[in-house]
């Protein structure tokens, strides 16, 4: 046990260095690599396959067959992965109770898109929820993107370049919801088409980093040699 413990410790400090999971700029390479760079032709492929839940929100679900691990074992492991990855004033831990045997957390990633208009220009961040329920040898993921949260510069746009700085741009902070942006719905009433479009992509790519990092912790630990034979 202490060997464990001792091991579930080097874990976290192997990957609380970068506590953040992927930044924009990464997240933007890994969505290039994966679906394309045209943005329109991505999320319109993507379009084809997802849909919003009764809730209006982007939602993922993932089984995962752990082998023979109990959901005890489970739950430290990922207890420590989540402590590690959602622990500064954005990226939380909502829940977590052992008993339940459930563990929710909310994400925040900045920046997926943005766009400078003539008269504002904004950015797209994202703060996804996600929800592991532990059983013996399985758990279930659920990732979950209830709307886009928007950083907009009201006044910032390409227009304010040309004025003598006397009127001061105001941030404003708005919740796109999703079954308000292309591709959910034909006529984007944000005006944002190819923003959306990026959006999205980039929130699918999310969904698959945040699944692919579980599904590695569950089935081969945190620094992936956590055993008995020692």
């Amino acid at each position: 046990m202490e060997k464990i413990l001792f091991l579930l410790v080097m874990g976290i400090l192997s990957i609380s260095v970068n506590a953040q999971i992927m930044r924009a700029k990464e997240l933007e390479k890994y969505a290039k690599e994966k679906f394309g760079d045209e943005w329109t032709v991505a999320a319109r492929n993507l379009a084809g396959q997802l849909t919003l839940d009764k809730n209006k929100s982007l939602t993922y679900v993932q089984v995962i067959d752990c082998g023979e691990s109990t959901k005890e074992q489970l739950y430290i492991i990922l207890n420590y992965w989540f402590t590690a990855t959602f622990n500064d004033a954005n990226s939380v831990i909502k829940l977590n109770d052992k008993d339940a045997e459930v563990i929710i957390a909310e994400g925040y990633v900045a920046n997926i898109a943005g766009h400078v208009g003539g008269m504002n220009a904004y950015n797209v961040n994202i703060r996804p929820i996600i929800k592991v329920d532990i059983k013996d040898k399985k758990i279930r993921l659920t990732y979950i993107v209830q709307y886009y949260d928007i950083k907009k510069l009201q006044g910032g746009g390409i227009i304010s370049a040309f004025g003598d700085g006397s009127v001061r741009p105001d941030r404003v902070n708005e919740k796109w919801g999703l079954e308000t942006c292309y591709p959910f719905v034909e006529k984007d009433q944000h005006k944002a088409k190819k923003t959306s479009f990026k959006a999205l992509v980039m929130s699918h790519a999310y969904s698959n980093v945040i699944m692919d990092k579980i599904e590695e912790t569950v089935k081969n630990g945190l620094v992936g040699n956590e055993n008995d034979d020692w």
